[in-house]
């Protein structure tokens, strides 16, 4: 008789502990992993995050402030590619994450040119006098803005003897240059690209 007792209490036992786990599970639920909400500071820094990851495109409206901000790179850009243009090493090399494929090839050939020629410049850079937005305009997703420069140099180009044969390596130049930029409104590349030179 004591094995049957024995057996009943393991039965009841079992009984029990299936009923506490059939409770636990009602309360519990039976997901894994995380499915609660981010607390509201570590959301609005996961937004701050995301929104400094999206791209942004420039001002399409162009708006003063955006010519302002503009203008600075734009004579930055300038100065970039007349130094290194008009230097003695006869390369791009500063230059040239500024120029489209046409200005490239262009001011290469002229360069490849120049050292054929055994020739070689040197500048001074003295300054940009004035730079102003002439046009503004959109094609398709680009943006293109062409500015009037108005600079100060000391230039000349050398023969292989170090003879000057071209400008004058002592006299302040005055230069006029119309310079074209585009850029992809939707690209995050900040570079502007020199697309054209008007003379």
């Amino acid at each position: 008789m004591s094995y049957s007792f024995e057996y009943i209490d393991i039965i009841l036992l079992a009984m029990i502990a299936g009923f506490i786990f059939l409770r636990l599970r009602g309360i519990l639920g039976k997901k894994t992993g995380f499915e609660g909400k981010m607390s509201t500071q570590f959301e609005e820094e996961f937004q701050k995050i995301k929104t400094n990851l999206d791209p942004k495109p420039i001002n399409k409206n162009f708006d003063e402030e955006a010519q302002k901000d503009f203008l600075k790179g734009a004579r930055i850009a300038y100065e970039t590619i007349i130094t290194d243009f008009s230097d003695s090493d006869n390369k791009l090399i500063a230059s040239k994450p500024l120029l489209s494929k046409k200005i490239h090839d262009q001011f290469k050939e002229a360069l490849s040119d120049r050292e054929n020629k055994g020739h070689f410049a040197e500048i001074t850079f003295i300054g940009i006098k004035s730079a102003t937005v002439n046009t503004h305009k959109k094609i398709e997703e680009n943006l293109e803005v062409t500015v009037d420069f108005v600079s100060e140099i000391i230039t000349c180009i050398k023969d292989k003897d170090k003879k000057v044969i071209s400008g004058d390596n002592e006299k302040i130049k005055t230069v006029y240059d119309t310079w074209v930029f585009s850029k992809d409104i939707k690209s995050v590349n900040p570079n502007w690209l020199l697309i054209d030179t008007i003379t």
